[in-house]
Order: C-alpha cells, then structure tokens, then sequence
C-alpha cells in the first residue's frame, strides 16, 4: 500500500527508533490519508475569521489578515489518527493558543474548550490540555498553504491526542465550565481521545459531562438521527466497532 510502512518493513529508519515513537496500536504511514465525513468547506479568505468567545470577559475575533499578523512558531510533530495510522515529523506553522489567550480575559471557572469549524464540526478538549505549547491553529504545511481536504485554510492541532481532536477548517474556541461531547464524542467516541491509550473503550464518558450534544444537529443534517457513518465517512474517529 503506498504511503505505508508496516512494523515489517521500516526503510532506511531503524526498526527501534519507529517502535519507540508510535502509540500503542499504530502503524506508521509516510502520505497524508484524508478522512471526512461530509464535504470540504471552502471558505473565501475575506469572509474568513477567528473568534474566541464563551466564558471570557470580552469575545474577540479576528480577520484572516489579522490573524496573520499574529506571532507565528513552526511546530514538528507526530500525529496520530485513531484508525491507527501514525505519520512522523510533520511540519506545520502557526499560531499558538497560548497567543490567542494572551488576547482575552478567561473566567476562572472555564474548564473546558468547544472548538468549532465551518460546515459544524465540533469537538471537546479540556483547557488544560490546549495550554503550555501543547496546541496550535495551523494555516501551513510542509511550507504551503494548508488544503482544504487538510482543514484549510486553518485546523486546530492537538498532536498529543488522536487526530479527530485536532479539528479542520476551525473558526472558533468557545470556552465552558462543563465539558459537553462534540461531533463524534456525541455519536459514542472517547470524550478525551488520547492517543496512547488503545485500549479506551468507545463509549466512554468523563463524569463532568453534561448537557446535549454539541454535534447533534451536524449529525442529524448529515445522517439522520442515531446512524452512525460508514468506513468510507471516517473522520479522524473510532470505527464503528471496537476492534481492539
């Protein structure tokens, strides 16, 4: 299969050096698979914008030509998709949130963070887990613009969870003093989605959770009520069954 090494055949890198560096359950790909559960958006730079609102003093927003301005890192990082491919050494520049957090007021109470996107994607993270270098907004990789089939022009990324986490085609972080499912979590994937455990069962749910599901209407709109996508639908997601 092109694009992917197998535990079997590692290439010019040794054997110990992929082991040491892939999570529990994955294999290691060198293309970039493009899983999605709908259409991709493609949305105009000039109607583009960033917002960071929910529990915060004052919501702010940016522009595309704003957000541009903002100071940017380059980040390498492994990246892990929980249908098990893993791929190494991707290169991405963006913004960090710890940035866009040094432009707003977060009430102490916030616990969580909603991120959402165009075409309705959302999904949870805990606040914690986004700070201290640990996630970015990427509009760049591998030196180019980020495509759309990627989550261009800009996804979030969280490279210490599964990749569904990492949300494309982002527009906002709401923040929240319970955690509530987003998309897929709604539908019965793991409400954290840590890569390095593979054993975590499909539908747990972290006793903060409350309320109703942030991806609820996305699913109704793209599904129907209670179905559940198909293989060729994946996102970034657990299959439909365990298989672990």
């Amino acid at each position: 299969m092109a694009g992917l090494i197998s535990r079997g055949f590692l290439g010019r890198r040794r054997p110990a050096e992929v082991e040491d560096r892939l999570p529990p359950g994955q294999y290691l790909v060198t293309d970039f698979p493009v899983l999605s559960a709908g259409p991709t958006p493609h949305t105009p730079l000039d109607r583009w914008s960033f917002t960071i609102e929910g529990l915060v003093r004052s919501p702010v927003t940016w522009t595309w030509d704003e957000f541009q301005k903002l100071a940017t890192q380059t980040y390498t990082v492994d990246i892990s998709c929980v249908t098990k491919w893993t791929k190494l050494d991707t290169k991405w520049l963006g913004v960090s949130v710890d940035t866009l957090l040094a432009a707003v007021q977060v009430d102490p109470i916030a616990r969580y963070v909603m991120a959402y996107s165009d075409g309705g994607y959302t999904t949870n993270l805990p606040l914690d887990e986004m700070v201290k270098g640990q996630a970015f907004v990427a509009y760049q990789f591998d030196d180019k613009p980020l495509e759309p089939v990627h989550g261009g022009p800009a996804r979030l990324v969280v490279p210490h969870l599964y990749f569904w986490k990492s949300a494309k085609w982002i527009r906002g972080l709401r923040f929240m003093e319970r955690n509530q499912p987003g998309f897929w979590e709604s539908l019965g994937y793991h409400i954290h989605g840590d890569r390095n455990q593979a054993n975590q069962e499909l539908h747990a749910r972290a006793p903060e959770v409350d309320g109703p599901p942030a991806g609820s209407a996305l699913r109704r709109a793209a599904h129907g009520p209670g179905r559940v996508p198909d293989g060729a639908q994946l996102f970034d997601r657990f299959p439909a069954r365990a298989r672990r």
